[in-house]
């Protein structure tokens, strides 16, 4: 899910950016520093929106730079469990497949990519056994969160699944609709017979009693 987090931090200019109008410079200095953070709490960091404050500066005697207190609105990403994610497979292995969430990359275990038995081909791709889904590198994919570790945290791991209705690729969906569809159709006419069936024999019963 995507957030704006209010965060503060003091800021330092360096020498060779003195003269210059100081939002800017701490918006690039900012954005250097906090582009692509990693953390538990605020996820991945996108962008630096907008300073809100900035304090007084202060020069520290040895380094020459001037250092700001800073609050600032960043964007950010971060993983919620359960939550429904877009992406594209980056590459498929035989244990599974990589997808790229837009900011995070995620991992799809080979037993979560389908609700069917997977094989893995030398061409990389996965196959289902009965439903003859594929799955392969450069496809588009819906996918829920199912597990996220910070276990290294300029690494973050994610897991998710695609066995549920409605995930994995969209004409799997289209697909789902149409075996539902004509499951339904056959349970339609295997009702029909039988109540036909039990119709007929009941007439004949109460014709033999009359």
């Amino acid at each position: 899910m995507f957030y704006q987090i209010k965060m503060k931090d003091h800021i330092r200019i360096p020498p060779r950016e003195f003269g210059k109008e100081l939002n800017a410079s701490l918006i690039t200095q900012i954005k250097a520093k906090y582009e692509g953070y990693i953390d538990k709490e605020v996820g991945v960091v996108i962008d630096v929106l907008e300073i809100n404050e900035i304090g007084k500066g202060i020069i520290i005697p040895g380094d020459g730079a001037c250092h700001y207190e800073v609050v600032f609105d960043v964007v950010s990403f971060k993983p919620e469990l359960q939550e429904v994610v877009m992406g594209k497979v980056t590459d498929v292995a035989d244990f599974g497949a990589f997808v790229n969430i837009g900011c995070m990359d995620g991992m799809v275990h080979i037993s979560q990519t389908m609700d069917d038995f997977v094989s893995f081909s030398k061409d990389k791709v996965l196959l289902g056994k009965d439903s003859k889904k594929t799955l392969k590198i450069d496809d588009d994919i819906v996918a829920r969160i199912i597990a996220v570790s910070y276990k290294d945290p300029s690494n973050p791991k994610i897991g998710l699944t695609m066995r549920q209705q409605y995930l994995g690729k969209p004409e799997w969906s289209e697909d789902n609709k149409v075996a539902n569809e004509k499951s339904a159709n056959e349970k339609s006419e295997k009702s029909e017979k039988t109540t036909g069936k039990k119709e007929g024999k009941e007439a004949k019963e109460s014709k033999g009693k009359k």
